[in-house]
Formats: structure tokens, sequence, C-alpha cells
């Protein structure tokens, strides 16, 4: 199948365009590679440091030899889309043990809620979160602890904050993990329904909560293809999801499996081994134009209209919203 002409048009003009940043940002991750574990090139203080209450685990982080994977999460148990990320570092520091690897969790970064905060004065603070999270992203993994890294999140923000992050440290491997959609609830047509009456001042402002509570009523994230769902489908078309993890949904089997899949995946892919996949590779101009071409192909949250850009910049890659409008049209 050959290439539409205006994705091959758009995504020549990116690279041209970004021929000297993406030169200047692969410089840099690649100069960053370490041979061998990157804990090596460590004191013995700084080691000593990194793994004096890490048990079982210290021993392999002691030896040097086995890889040992980084935990960033966005978790909090206020949120539906992260509550279910809570058990996450258990499977995945089980998964890292039965490969003969190690993992610790890095650090965790903060995650706010546009579907509370709407109307009220924390949504001022909504936009600049996505920086905050990138800057903690950056200080969990600047231990130079870790030979990959799984990011743990989903919402609005949050995962946009959470690759700026990640590709400040381009030569790590990255996996993000979802925790997959709330199942569905009230229909819309309903919800709406019971809206129009509340503003009618037919409906008490009870049934009005019952209404939104049966709508918006378990773990995932919000039951509507805004900017949290949007997410994850940008994620897995870019290649930082295992394929298919996107829309599963939380505390099921094969979300456990799926979890469990890629923590063993970001053990096969650091430096150690065949297949180093730094995430800092991954993300490359045809990334960035697959991404803005499921966005617009799946009618994706408008919000990654300012979120690519800044993502694609954090990798040296420079794009705008005539490149948007041109794949979209």
């Amino acid at each position: 199948m050959s290439l539409h002409p205006v994705t091959e048009r758009v995504t020549a003009r990116i690279v041209e365009r970004s021929r000297t940043t993406r030169a200047a940002y692969l410089a840099r991750i690649d100069a960053a590679r370490e041979q061998g574990t990157a804990r090596a090139r460590l004191s013995c203080g700084n080691l000593a440091h990194g793994f004096a209450a890490s048990g079982d685990d210290k021993a392999p982080l002691r030896a040097l030899r086995a890889a040992n994977i980084g935990i960033v999460s966005a978790y909090n148990d206020m949120l539906s889309a992260h509550q279910p990320m809570e058990h996450y570092p258990a499977l995945i520091k089980m998964a890292a043990r039965n490969v003969g690897a190690s993992a610790q969790f890095a650090g965790g970064v903060p995650a706010m809620c546009d579907g509370v905060t709407q109307g009220r004065i924390g949504m001022e603070l909504s936009l600049y979160s996505r920086d905050v999270i990138a800057m903690a992203t950056a200080v969990a993994l600047s231990h130079e602890m870790f030979d990959a890294a799984v990011m743990l999140g989903v919402c609005d923000k949050i995962v946009p904050g959470l690759l700026i992050g990640a590709l400040s440290f381009g030569h790590l491997p990255t996996i993000l993990i979802p925790a997959g959609p709330m199942t569905s609830g009230l229909p819309n047509k309903e919800k709406a329904r019971v809206r129009q009456a509340y503003a009618e001042g037919k409906a008490t402002r009870e049934e009005l909560l019952d209404a939104e509570s049966a709508s918006y009523h378990g773990p995932g994230t919000c039951t509507f293809y805004g900017t949290a769902n949007s997410n994850q489908m940008l994620l897995e078309v870019m290649g930082l999801h295992l394929p298919g993890a996107a829309f599963v949904n939380p505390n099921t089997p094969l979300r456990d499996a799926l979890t469990v899949a890629a923590a063993e995946r970001a053990c096969a892919i650091t430096a150690l081994g065949s297949e180093y996949t730094p995430i800092g590779h991954t993300i490359d101009e045809k990334a960035i134009v697959n991404a803005m071409v499921g966005l617009a192909a799946t009618g994706g949250s408008t919000n990654h209209a300012i979120h690519l850009v800044a993502v694609a910049r954090a990798a040296g890659i420079r794009i705008d919203w005539d490149d948007l409008d041109e794949l979209s049209r």
C-alpha cells in the first residue's frame, strides 16, 4: 500500500523543519546511553543509597547484571481513571523478578481531573499541571538507577506530562501502562434528559446527582471519547502501549495480564539485551504523524492540538497547527 501523498508531504516537511533540533536531541540521548547497566557508573555510596531499602531485590541490584525498571505513577484513589493503578507496582515488580530483573517505584506525579475542577478555581492549575508532571517525571528518573521505565497514567495533562519527562531521558526504553475505560453506565441520552429537567426546575439536585453518579459510576477513564481516552489511543498508535492495551476495562484478568506483559517487555528492551528500544528513537517524526492521523481519524480531543506540539518538541521534532490541519482535511 502506498503512502497517502498528503501524509508523505507533511512528514517530509516535518523532517526538514526539525532537522537541526532532532539531530541535537538524538546526539544528546545517544551520548547518555550506558554500556552496561546505568547504576554501574554510580559510586559505592550512591549505589548503597539507591538500594538500601530494596529487600529481596538488593542482590540483583548490587550484582549490576540485570535490568532495573523505574516505575513512575500518577496513582491516586480520588480519580476513577487512576485508582486501578494502586496494585500495578506489585504486579510490575513480580513480573520483573520472574525474568531475573528488578523494579523500583521511582516517583509519583500529581494528577488532577478537569471533570472535578471544571468551572472551579482549580481549573486555573489544569494546564500548568502538565509541566509540573513533566518535571516530577524527570526528577524520578534522574537517579541513574534505571535501565528502562514504565509510566502509569491516563488522563488529560498527565500523559503528555509523563511523555515530556520521559523524552528528557530519551535513552531509556519506556512503556506507558493504562488503566482502561470505565464500563458503560447511564446512556448519554438519559443523562441529558435529567440535566434538561433539572435546568427547567423539574428535577431535584438529588435526582441530578443520581443520574451523574450512574454515568460516572466506577473505576476507569470517563465514559466518553475525551482527552483521557484519546491519550490511550494515541499512545497505542505511537507504539508506547502494548498492542491492544488501550481500551481494556480496569480490574479484569486481561488488564492485569497486559500490565505484567508490559513490565516483561520493558525488561527485554534495555541496553543490556539485543532489542534496545529507547523512547527517544521510538518517538520520531513518523510516530508523531501517526498520532496526528489517529487523532483526526478518530475524532479525538482537540486538546491534543497543544499537547502533541509540546510532546514532539520534547523529542526535537517541530510540528504546528498547519500540519495537523492539512492531515485533518
